[in-house]
């Protein structure tokens, strides 16, 4: 099993939750998080004073698939977050040892 961490544009939330139910995923979690990578913040003008905004906001998604999904699901939130433009985000992919779904007791990809 593998967990994926993805962040991406929050525009593009509903586009890639309808790309990972296509692909079979039954479950996300998200969360709203601030930060910059290459773009480094931007400028904005308010009230005619300009400032630095240092920290984006964006949407962190995380998603755990079995191993044999991996790559549909890589696939499913690449073309759903692109748009060609900086800041489009990054996806990580990090190996799960073990799951236990606390309700049942279930391990594993049941668990899942």
């Amino acid at each position: 099993m593998k967990l994926i961490t993805a962040i991406i544009k929050p525009f593009k939330l509903e586009e890639v939750r309808e790309a990972l139910a296509d692909v079979g995923v039954s479950g996300i979690t998200t969360t709203e998080v601030k930060g910059f990578g290459r773009q480094k913040g931007h400028t904005e003008l308010y009230r005619g004073a300009e400032y630095q905004v240092d920290f984006l906001p964006k949407i962190k998604i995380e998603v755990v698939v079995a191993s044999d999904k991996l790559e549909a699901t890589l696939e499913a939130i690449t073309k759903a977050a692109h748009t060609g433009k900086i800041g489009d985000g990054k996806i990580y992919v990090i190996p799960i040892d073990h799951t236990i779904r606390i309700r049942t007791g279930e391990t594993g990809e049941a668990a899942v």
